[in-house]
């Protein structure tokens, strides 16, 4: 994989791996603080088996992809690439709606588990709040790949969780004031437009497969100045989903896409 779907990878998995690694971080905060240590491995352990069941998907999904025929996959990856960009972009809203009231909501989760000993919420906490970061990765992954027309970058999903995790532990750990919410706006706004560029990509794949018209193909060609194979266009097309030669539907999904997103997540704004 080239080093714009590795940056895609790293952006992709750190972000997930943040929200997640958060989420544990505040659980095992309220155990230790109210004296309940011994949950501390039912939490772990149902974090550890959330990442490999979600690892095992990932490795299903590729070898779905893999063993399809030309027409089924180009329908296929035209649909993880349309479905990666939904989920993100419900990410983004939910993640700026949530990230107010999260750490209250699964403070007072942990503290009913707790009195009410009950160890099968407190796994399932843990493991649920896991597996939704892992399966949206996962979908993610698959998408960013399939743009790139590469395999999944595993140093740069690896560079991203090693990262994230060093964050959280600069911020349970060590105590550290670090300001997430500008964090989390610009890695944000950078998924938005990775999520353009997928929506613009399952278009084009629907296009090749004959689902969806393609209007005018192609409304213009400059791969000449900027090509979409070589260089910097290969480092746009993997990280932002760049097409040198696009149809009008693949133009008007993409810009359409990206102002429709930011006049309502502004307009939600300028109402708070």
């Amino acid at each position: 994989m080239n080093q714009a779907g590795m940056a895609a990878t790293f952006l992709v998995v750190f972000r997930e791996a943040l929200e997640a690694g958060l989420i544990i971080g505040i659980i095992l905060t309220v155990l230790a603080r109210l004296g309940a240590r011994r949950y501390f491995s039912h939490v772990i352990g149902s974090a550890v088996l959330a990442v490999g069941l979600s690892v095992g998907v990932g490795l299903w999904l590729g070898s779905l992809a893999d063993t399809t025929q030309e027409k089924a996959k180009q329908i296929l990856e035209g649909v993880i690439s349309l479905a990666a960009c939904g989920v993100l972009t419900y990410m983004f809203f939910w993640m700026d709606r949530q990230s107010r009231r999260i750490k209250s909501e699964i403070e007072t989760k942990v503290e009913s588990a707790i009195s009410s000993r009950d160890d099968w919420a407190m796994m399932t906490l843990s493991f649920f709040a896991v597996l939704r970061e892992g399966a949206e990765t996962v979908l993610f992954l698959k998408a960013v790949a399939i743009q790139s027309g590469g395999a999944v970058s595993w140093l740069g999903g690896l560079a991203g969780c090693l990262v994230a995790v060093g964050l959280v532990a600069l911020i349970f750990a060590g105590g550290r004031n670090v300001p997430l919410k500008p964090l989390f706006r610009g890695t944000g706004f950078l998924i938005l437009l990775v999520a353009s560029g997928l929506l613009a990509y399952g278009v084009h794949e629907l296009e090749e497969a004959g689902w969806i018209w393609p209007v005018v193909y192609p409304l213009y060609n400059i791969n000449g100045l900027l090509n979409e194979k070589e260089g910097i266009g290969s480092f746009l097309k993997a990280l932002f989903g760049y097409n040198g030669n696009p149809s009008l539907t693949e133009v008007c999904s993409y810009w359409t896409y990206l102002g429709v997103i930011l006049f309502f997540f502004f307009r939600k704004k300028e109402s708070v």
